[in-house]
């Protein structure tokens, strides 16, 4: 039996606010981050959240791609900015865990993929900034929070011509859904932004100097089961690690 290509996904975490455990903390992923993963053809691995480097760098050796989850803002104090009035909950805990990640995975040479909170991770890890609120933005902005079912798309985004979602799909604007309140501001180092809003908001991001690093501010994973150009996504992610 041939293995699969063993896919790392960073998990969040929750504290109950009630119930039968008030308080409880837990780390998790949702359940479409796991499917879309295994419809794919490869074999998800929830990697919690761990404060020592070495333990790290065990679960980075233990992968063959990484994929960065969504969750809660990114703590300002990692791009050398003072928090807003309008910043959300953060976790230090977590940004040391998901940009340690990155950094032991770069090392490897494995495919990374960041979604929505793990996209702006990326730019943060390469110097780049976040706007903590579409406020902060000097352009005014579409509505990027949808308060409808997740699997329905919210607005539309276009591609950079011959860009790598443009090669990977066939197509030159996509539909998607949308889920944050930030956004990219300074770009990091060596990324090019292959994807837009129609408000300018980055979509999309790629490394340009490391073999498959991608940062897509939407959610394909909760739009997989509706949109088969979201599994082709998730394909060439996971085809990437094929070749390690």
């Amino acid at each position: 039996m041939e293995n699969k290509i063993r896919v790392g996904i960073s998990c969040g975490f929750l504290t109950d606010s009630g119930g039968m455990f008030p308080g409880y903390k837990r780390d998790y992923v949702n359940e479409d981050y796991i499917t879309s993963i295994i419809q794919n053809g490869g074999l998800p691995i929830l990697l919690p959240i761990l404060d020592d480097e070495d333990d790290i760098k065990q679960q980075i050796d233990g992968i063959d791609a990484l994929l960065l989850s969504g969750g809660h803002d990114i703590d300002p104090v990692n791009y050398n900015e003072e928090p807003t009035n309008k910043l959300g909950d953060t976790s230090l805990r977590r940004d040391s865990f998901d940009l340690a990640l990155i950094k032991y995975a770069r090392r490897r040479q494995i495919p990374i993929l960041g979604i929505c909170r793990g996209c702006q991770v990326i730019n943060v890890f390469k110097g780049g900034t976040i706007y903590q609120d579409f406020e902060y933005r000097p352009k005014q902005s579409i509505r990027h929070w949808q308060d409808h079912n997740p699997a329905q798309p919210s607005h539309n985004i276009t591609f950079e011509k011959n860009g790598l979602l443009n090669k990977i799909t066939g197509m030159n604007t996509w539909r998607v859904n949308s889920f944050h309140h930030q956004a990219i501001n300074k770009l990091g180092k060596d990324l090019k932004i292959i994807a837009q809003a129609n408000d300018g908001v980055v979509e999309a991001i790629v490394d340009t100097q490391y073999s498959c690093m991608i940062g897509v501010q939407f959610h394909p994973e909760m739009l997989s089961s509706v949109d088969e150009n979201m599994n082709k996504l998730f394909r060439y992610f996971i085809q990437q690690a094929e070749g390690n």
